[in-house]
């Protein structure tokens, strides 16, 4: 399996474990034991779990949690007037969190597949317009944190 596949796993993992997270409260440690253990690679309720980059996995969730009180209120700047990042659902944010604390901190990975990978994830929970909102928000931050990037293209 590519390096590259590994990274999608780990990332969908990651937005899955923040989800879980969000809504159960589960802690740090327990969270990252259960999925290193249980879904990482492993057949889970039928749903075959692709192998992911564990190390990468456990950078991201542990990143966003160390990150997050940085990382909403550049998540909150970036939505919509009126929507602040609590109002959005629990999926949404883990994937706007995942992605934007990747931006900001992994500048290894270029900002249109950062970008892209979280697209995908959200298309795979919510719908079109969800999915173009999280394309946007993602776009936006991506040309605070990383402008240096936009203006090489130019």
């Amino acid at each position: 399996m590519a390096k590259g596949e590994k990274r999608s796993a780990a990332r969908l993992a990651a937005v899955q474990a923040l989800y879980q997270m969000d809504l159960a409260g589960t802690p740090l440690p327990d969270t990252l034991a259960q999925f290193e253990s249980h879904w990482l690679g492993q057949e889970v309720d039928g749903e075959e779990y692709k192998p992911a980059e564990a190390a990468f996995f456990r950078d991201l969730v542990t990143g966003v949690l160390k990150e997050q009180r940085a990382l909403d209120p550049l998540i909150d700047k970036t939505l919509q007037a009126g929507w602040p990042l609590k109002r959005v659902e629990a999926i949404m944010r883990a994937i706007l969190r995942s992605g934007a604390f990747e931006l900001g901190k992994r500048k290894d990975v270029p900002v249109k597949v950062v970008i892209t990978e979280y697209v995908d994830i959200a298309h795979a929970f919510l719908d079109r317009d969800e999915a173009g909102m999280i394309n946007a928000v993602l776009d936006a931050i991506a040309r605070t944190v990383r402008a240096g990037d936009f203006e090489k293209q130019g």
